[in-house]
């Protein structure tokens, strides 16, 4: 099944300042979830800028 123009990645320009890059692999399903979070954005973020925004989410919640 071809995608859609609107599924495909929208390259998004680098976040300002220098960072250390850093490689993922991740399985399928978890690949599907991302998708499905970053079409609910309403700029529709790339996924590098889908995964920096989830983990500065999740290092804001408060641990025990």
């Amino acid at each position: 099944m071809k995608k859609t123009t609107s599924d495909r990645m929208t390259s998004q320009k680098r976040p300002p300042g220098a960072g250390d890059p850093v490689m993922v692999r991740i399985q399928p399903d978890m690949a599907k979830e991302l998708d499905d979070w970053r079409r609910k954005q309403d700029d529709l973020p790339g996924r590098p800028e889908a995964i920096r925004r989830l983990v500065e989410i999740g290092l804001k919640v408060k641990t025990k």
